[in-house]
């Protein structure tokens, strides 16, 4: 699609489609939503991208997680979008950056800042501290929202909430939502 050949594009992604459908699986759905988005004319983009974050974020692999959020990112920028472009790099940052993913981590981070957004570099000092969306999360958390509930007030998916909050369980080395609250109060 980036090179302009729509057709081969398309033939390309039939072969694929073919496996994806067939297995079924979060992965692969979640990897044909993606490819549809990119196929896809204007605003028809936008329900394949989020259907693509969604089945992934309820995968293992999170390098392909992050690289929907950074092309999807990449397709709210063309639509001058850029709150919304912000928060997709933002995640993608943080993925790629905790798979170690170094050269992808810097495209994000440099794609941030052009966002008008400076992400922090990450050391081995900062790693257990919560980045302004955790805490925000952690903090609707503790007032009892659901994941749901919190998704709509942060304009985010469920998915990207419970990612999230994955996160600050392992930093802050909790198992629930109620010893998360106990925490924080």
């Amino acid at each position: 699609m980036r090179c302009g050949q729509r057709e081969q594009a398309s033939r390309a992604f039939e072969r694929v489609r073919e496996t994806t459908s067939a297995a079924g699986t979060d992965w692969g759905l979640g990897i044909e939503a993606r490819l549809r988005a990119l196929l896809a004319e204007d605003d028809d983009a936008e329900a394949h991208y989020e259907e693509s974050v969604t089945r992934l974020g309820r995968t293992s692999i999170r390098v392909q997680l992050a690289r929907t959020h950074l092309l999807y990112c990449e397709w709210l920028r063309r639509r001058r979008r850029r709150l919304n472009a912000r928060e997709q790099l933002r995640i993608a940052h943080e993925l790629f950056t905790d798979s170690g993913i170094e050269a992808f981590a810097e495209r994000t981070r440099v794609e941030l800042e052009a966002t008008g957004e400076h992400a922090r570099k990450r050391s081995t000092e900062t790693l257990d501290q919560l980045t302004a969306q955790e805490s925000e999360i952690s903090r609707l958390v503790a007032e009892g929202l659901t994941n749901r509930e919190i998704a709509t007030r942060l304009f985010i998916s469920p998915s990207t909430v419970e990612y999230h909050l994955r996160k600050v369980f392992r930093k802050l080395d909790v198992k629930s939502r109620t010893q998360l609250a106990g925490r924080l109060t």
